[in-house]
């Protein structure tokens, strides 16, 4: 119970995002300041982090040996992550931005016959048919956007979300396999915060060229976005995880919890942005989600456990 509550705490400070960049951009604050203070706040607080430990010297050495990888992967995993998602909120309220968003899990069931070429792994089918839910939740709340709004604003909201979700778990998982251990999470992330450095320091120079500098409200919400999403929940999910790695069950009710952060996000635009209500079809929609999510960790957590099973019993059996 007590993982479960710390991936809940998670879902509270990663929805932190959605609801702050709704914010600045109600404001009139460039989405590019908003995506790229983020990053540009995250780096020497992931210094003291890294090295705090001195673990920071080994990061340099793996990125030094193949530079090409580390910026390729890093620029997708987190700029064309990131910056489309920020974009999106131009276009929608932050809990339609964050649902949409969970399209990420279809993503990464799409990408693994890409991402392990050498093993031929198939696309788990088990995993779309429980998806397709998540998608008709998705698919539910954006037609009632596209019939309150012009339709050139429902697409400009869609496809960068689109475009986020398959980067997200593309550029993560290749620097995974790439890394392949050397280093440990946070080194990782700290090492593609610097390899991702140049797309953020583009997208900057695009924000003041098209806004000016930002606001100082701006450069105050982007700090917070980055210590609670970038920081604080990261932390959090990690933990969590890792007190119920052992048992598959559990594990996938933690994975399950960050389907809180489309709850959270709503709960937090109606508070502090006091948005409205969205309508019935929508809470439908953001239901269906939810249940997806839950659906794909329970199946998860089953399927997982009879793999377990059925290697106990081949080892029994050569025994």
């Amino acid at each position: 119970m007590k993982a479960i509550l710390i991936g809940i705490l998670a879902a509270l400070f990663f929805s932190v995002t959605f609801v702050l960049n709704r914010s600045m951009e109600l404001e009139g604050g460039s989405w590019a300041w908003s995506a790229s203070l983020r990053y540009i706040f995250m780096l020497p607080i992931l210094f003291i982090i890294v090295g705090y430990k001195r673990n920071i010297k080994p990061v340099m050495v793996h990125m030094k040996s193949r530079p090409a990888p580390w910026f390729i992967w890093s620029t997708v995993g987190f700029g064309l992550f990131y910056a489309p998602l920020t974009f999106a909120t131009i276009y929608g309220p932050g809990w339609l931005v964050a649902a949409t968003f969970q399209l990420t899990i279809i993503a990464g069931s799409l990408l693994v016959p890409f991402l392990h070429q050498k093993t031929k792994q198939r696309i788990p089918i088990q995993s779309i048919f429980i998806s397709l839910i998540i998608l008709g939740g998705v698919f539910i709340m954006q037609v009632e956007h596209a019939s309150s709004v012009p339709l050139i604003t429902a697409v400009l909201c869609v496809v960068p979300i689109i475009i986020s979700a398959f980067a997200y778990p593309l550029g993560n998982r290749k620097m995974m396999m790439f890394v392949n251990g050397d280093l440990n999470t946070f080194q990782r992330i700290l090492g593609m915060t610097i390899a991702s450095m140049p797309f953020w320091l583009m997208l900057s120079i695009y924000g003041f060229v098209t806004h000016g500098l930002p606001t100082q409200s701006q450069v105050i919400q982007t700090f917070i976005v980055a210590v609670s999403s970038g920081i604080i929940a990261t932390v959090l999910f990690f933990y969590a995880t890792e007190m119920v790695q052992n048992d598959n069950q559990k594990l996938a009710g933690v994975e399950a919890t960050q389907s809180g952060e489309v709850v959270f996000a709503l709960i937090g635009e109606i508070l502090i942005l006091s948005a409205p209500l969205p309508s019935t079809v929508s809470f439908i929609g953001m239901g269906l989600v939810i249940f997806g999510m839950v659906l794909h960790s329970v199946f998860s957590a089953l399927g997982n456990r009879k793999k377990v099973a059925f290697n106990q019993n081949v080892t029994q059996k050569k025994g």
